[in-house]
Parts: C-alpha cells; structure tokens; sequence
C-alpha cells in the first residue's frame, strides 16, 4: 500500500506541474496512444526531473502480458565451467519475475563451434522473443545477429564482451581493454625489465574471439606507454584439449622459455596442469576466473593471480536490464564489473 501510494502521490505531482490530468501522465508513462506530441514531451521532461520511477511490478501485473525472454550464451564444457557462473545469475533473476509474467528460456552454443551459434541464433528469431541477453563470442556472427534483431525490434542486452554500435539496451561485464592493461601492471611486479612474456590464447575460433583480443591490446599497451622493454611472445592455441596444448606449450619453452604465462581467459588450469607435470616452478602463471580448477591451482601456488569480474552478477543483472527496459524503466547502458585480483591469500573471501 506505502508503495502504491508513493507512485500515485509521484503521478499526481507530474500531472499538477504540467497542467494536465492523472490519465494524460498514466498514457504517457505507459506509452499509450492519446497524447499530443508536445503535452508528451513536457510530461517526459518533468519525470526526468523528478526522477520518477513507476512501479515496475505493479505494471507489470496490471498488463497481464507474457514477456518471453530468451538468453544466449555458450554451453559448459569439459575444458572450461566458465558460463556455469553466468547461467546461476541468469536463473536467479529468472526465479525473481517469474510471478511477474516473464519467461526467460535457454539457448545454448558451443564456443569451440560458431555453425552452433548461427543454429541457435536462427533458433531464436524463429521462435520469436520480446527481449535477447546475448554473451556475442563470435564477433561477426553476432553482429549480423543482431541486425536481425533491430530488424524485428527485439531489444538485446550484451555480457561478457561489448560490440561498438549496435544499439544494444546496456553492456553488462568487464572493460576488456582494461582487464588486460591491469594484467600486465601486474606483470610488473612479478618480472623485471627485459624478461620475457607469454601470452596464450586458447580458443578453437581465435579471430572471431575478440574479447581475447581486446584483452591482448590493453596488454601490450601498458608495456608500450610505460616505456619497459619487455619481450612478448604470442602463442594461438586452436586445438584446445589437453594433450595438443601440452605439446605447444612444451615447444614454445623449448624454443623461448618465459619468465611469466598470461592467458586471456578461463583456461589458465590447462597450463597450470602443463607447469606440475613438467614441474615448472620458477615462472609466473595468471589468468582468469574463479573457478574450482582454477581455484586448486591457485592454492597450491601454480597461479600466481586470478583476474575476475563477477560472471553470475553479469548473468542476473542481463536479464534484469532486458526486463526493466520491456517494462520501459531507466536501464544504465553501460555497467562495467569490478576488475578484483584473486590471490591464494584472499580467495576464500570471494563470491562470484
């Protein structure tokens, strides 16, 4: 009741300052037909300077409409449990406006395999849904995606990694470009000038990864604008399972032992695995993710750091931005998670 009455107090003073009545305000905040363009235009500013937020839930009961969302994102697999993480945000949020008459429903790709993602893509577009959470692994695969998209007006929230211009409702995850100037800061204090870096990548589709990339970019930057000289190696594994990374890596030590492994993403347990069966004990290893087989290795001292930036919040706050933006309710278009270093030291104090 104080909440209704709060909304009903807001709508009353909206319609007082522009001189017109309650339902003129309700038809404008509801974006029904009625209102002249210019009485709409006076009333959107002056809820723009009271702040006004209607009440979400009640609207949306009041509606009675079904929301179908649909959210795409990679499937988990034996290499990585990254998007387990993402995947709990998602149904967390889901189990929050399920009473509200929204439907959040599952597609799931394989990141080794972009044919999986234009089928699922396809899949959706088919089906037909009032609002997209997308994680865009495979950069011109989504975006020719979400061309579609804009096409039949279906609005889209971007996690994990950003595309440039594609009208999306709100980026939801890391500053990949500063994740990676921070990875290589830390690199400072782990190596001294002239030594020597490794940056591996691995990722079956490694041109179309381009958060990778962007992680890469940052990385180099720092080294260039601090004036160190440092040397970096570059390493694009493509062939992800264990036994063709193990023989990649063992000849790039032969060829060029490093003094520090940066990988640019989860997989940083596949070479931590690499270092204990060759019993490589005086380089430095980071990566990403907080994840269990990340965890283990970070414990025993194999990793050095854990780069994390909040997966499961990306996942519950996606599917809450793509609701309150059906529900036309202010959404941050860009929301940058925390860039929080995990150590053996601190990692038992950290959630996901």
């Amino acid at each position: 009741m104080k909440k209704q009455a709060e909304n009903s107090t807001g709508i009353r003073e909206i319609a007082k300052r522009a001189n017109v009545s309650i339902g003129t305000v309700d038809r404008v905040i509801n974006n029904r037909l009625g209102v002249s363009a210019k009485t709409k235009e006076k009333i959107q500013k002056i809820i723009e300077e009271l702040d006004y937020q209607p009440n979400i839930m009640a609207r949306m009961l009041a509606s009675k409409k079904v929301i179908k969302i649909a959210a795409l994102i990679p499937s988990v697999s034996n290499e990585t449990g990254y998007w387990n993480a993402p995947l709990k945000g998602i149904n967390q949020a889901a189990s929050e406006i399920r009473n509200f008459g929204v439907v959040v429903e599952h597609y799931f790709f394989d990141q080794n395999a972009k044919q999986t993602f234009i089928n699922q893509a396809d899949n959706i577009l088919k089906n037909g849904y009032d609002g997209l959470l997308l994680a865009p692994m495979f950069e011109k695969e989504s975006i020719n995606f979400l061309a579609r998209c804009r096409q039949n007006n279906i609005p889209f929230v971007l996690i994990n990694s950003d595309l440039a211009n594609q009208a999306n409702v709100a980026y939801i995850g890391p500053d990949l470009f500063q994740s990676g100037y921070l990875a290589a800061h830390l690199s400072k204090y782990l190596i001294s000038p002239s030594q020597r870096v490794l940056l591996v990548n691995i990722s079956r589709e490694i041109d179309l990864h381009h958060h990778l990339l962007k992680k890469e970019e940052g990385f180099r930057t720092y080294f260039e604008k601090e004036n160190i000289a440092v040397d970096i190696d570059k390493i694009d594994i493509n062939e992800t399972d264990y036994n063709s990374l193990q023989k990649i890596l063992k000849q790039q030590f032969e060829k060029n032992r490093p003094n520090l492994v940066f990988v640019t993403n989860s997989r940083v347990s596949s070479v931590a695995k690499f270092f204990n069966e060759y019993k490589i004990e005086d380089v430095k290893l980071m990566g990403y993710d907080f994840l269990e087989e990340n965890i283990t290795h970070l414990k025993n001292g194999t990793i050095d750091f854990l780069i994390c930036q909040k997966p499961q919040e990306q996942g519950y706050k996606g599917v809450m931005s793509i609701y309150q933006h059906l529900l036309q309710a202010t959404v941050e278009s860009v929301q940058y998670m925390p860039i929080d270093i995990i150590t053996k030291e601190n990692y038992i104090y950290y959630k996901n």
